[in-house]
């Protein structure tokens, strides 16, 4: 009975994972039509707004079925205050037309997700659900956007790290022991050093502004080089373990090639450790890559990222009065992190 619920709690927590990072991949992949303003717009007249209140009670206790937003206006530049405007009330829905964009990069379309009913661009206002930043661009369609380079960059840097780093460590495991050791001391040597410092380090000998195709192509590469070495060291460990064992030694004694026993006898019995540090792997290059951004050496404005979102939270006084709106990408790494470690302590119990 314990040990069913035990088996219960590990598949929960696999599937919440899955779940999560599924709704942040579907949010990141329809990105264009799920905001409701093209990201790099900028309304001079609103900046640093805060976020539209969404009613269905209008001033003078009448309810709405359909929810509504009233005019916000700067009434006091100096100290960025807004005060709404109530005389006309501007309803919302679901799936109005809007700037043109192509939908996963294939379809042409003008369709978001929701938006001011009958805007036309002049005369209604937008709807700002995380208000807008210092240069009057609507956050909440920047953060969706920013969402797709993080959860490419990381995945694929992850990926392409877990291959060279089981390549690299399946030979060491297999090779002769003067072979083996140097290869573990490259490994080692590479552990060794800061990997946030040694991406800095890379980054820093190539032009701060890139287009985002080519900061993701870098920063994938970076990402790549300096993070095989921890898989290397395990799947050199992992291979050790079970070369020796009696399906193994029948294997070779059949005939069958070195490259065949590590691929359909070895590999196979040793991926669950492999998954758990992959799923170990994968949110350290994904806070990486916030980080780098963060510091300004990832991706650059205009163009939106997790990290160059966050610096806005360095002003005390904006961060104060509208904590919630400046965190939000905080709060997508957090469910990006969190989803993560809920597959590895998934895939760690099963592997125990």
């Amino acid at each position: 009975m314990i040990e069913r619920r035990a088996d219960a709690a590990i598949n929960a927590s696999v599937k919440a994972g899955l779940i999560i990072l599924a709704l942040l991949y579907a949010a990141a992949l329809l990105a264009e039509f799920i905001a409701p303003y093209n990201y790099r717009e900028q309304t001079r007249a609103e900046p640093s707004a805060p976020a539209a209140m969404i009613r269905f009670t209008d001033v003078n206790g009448n309810f709405h079925l359909r929810p509504f937003i009233y005019r916000s206006r700067l009434t006091n530049p100096r100290d960025l205050e807004y005060t709404e405007d109530a005389s006309r009330e501007y309803p919302l829905a679901f799936f109005v037309r809007g700037v043109p964009y192509d939908l996963v990069w294939l379809v042409r379309s003008d369709i978001h997700l929701f938006g001011v009913w009958g805007n036309d661009g002049e005369t209604a206002p937008q709807v700002h659900l995380l208000g807008t930043d210092q240069l009057g661009r609507d956050r909440f369609s920047r953060l969706v956007v920013a969402m797709r380079f993080s959860l490419l960059v990381s995945p694929v840097g992850t990926i392409l790290a877990c291959i060279i780093g089981i390549i690299f460590g399946a030979l060491s495991g297999y090779s002769r022991k003067g072979i083996d050791t140097a290869m573990m001391g490259v490994a080692d040597t590479v552990i060794a050093l800061p990997t946030l410092i040694l991406i800095l380090a890379a980054r820093a000998a190539f032009p701060l502004e890139l287009p985002p195709w080519r900061a993701a192509t870098l920063l994938i590469s970076i990402f790549a080089l300096t993070g095989w070495a921890e898989m290397a060291r395990l799947t050199r460990g992992q291979v050790v373990s079970v070369r020796d064992l009696e399906f193994i030694t029948a294997a070779s004694a059949l005939g069958a090639r070195q490259t065949r026993i590590l691929s359909a006898h070895v590999l196979p019995n040793i991926a669950g450790p492999l998954l758990v540090q992959a799923t170990l792997i994968l949110p350290a290059f994904f806070l990486a890559e916030v980080a780098l951004s963060f510091l300004g050496v990832g991706l650059q404005d205009p163009e939106p990222s997790l990290g160059n979102m966050l610096t806005s939270a360095s002003d005390l006084t904006q961060l104060a009065e509208h904590p919630v709106l400046l965190l939000s990408p905080a709060a997508v790494i957090f469910l990006f992190v969190f989803a993560t470690r809920l597959l590895s302590r998934g895939r760690r119990a099963s592997v125990v």
